[in-house]
């Protein structure tokens, strides 16, 4: 499962976190997101996305949303999800 998406430390977008850790198969998810027409910069430890917002794919699973609009983060995480077969968010705490 991937922890709720939280702004991230400098405050320019947010995150989404595995826990536990992943490792991912980044050529895999390059290949996948790329026939699904999306533009991709693979930097080898890391896969620039050309999302809506932009998305940086880390090779331990961490997911990085270039936006401020919480909603936008997390309609980018819900595509790249689908996209990749990744797990789901965590549950909203009550």
């Amino acid at each position: 499962m991937y922890r709720r998406l939280r702004v991230c430390s400098n405050g320019g977008g947010f995150e989404a976190i595995p826990s536990p850790p992943v490792r991912l198969d980044l050529a895999k998810a390059r290949r996948l997101l790329e026939a699904e027409g999306v533009a991709v910069v693979d930097a080898r430890v890391m896969l620039i996305a050309g999302t809506d917002p932009e998305a940086t794919i880390s090779l331990n699973g961490r997911l990085l949303f270039k936006t401020r609009d919480p909603h936008a983060a997390e309609r980018a995480f819900e595509r790249l999800r689908a996209l990749l077969d990744l797990p789901g968010l965590e549950p909203a705490r009550a």
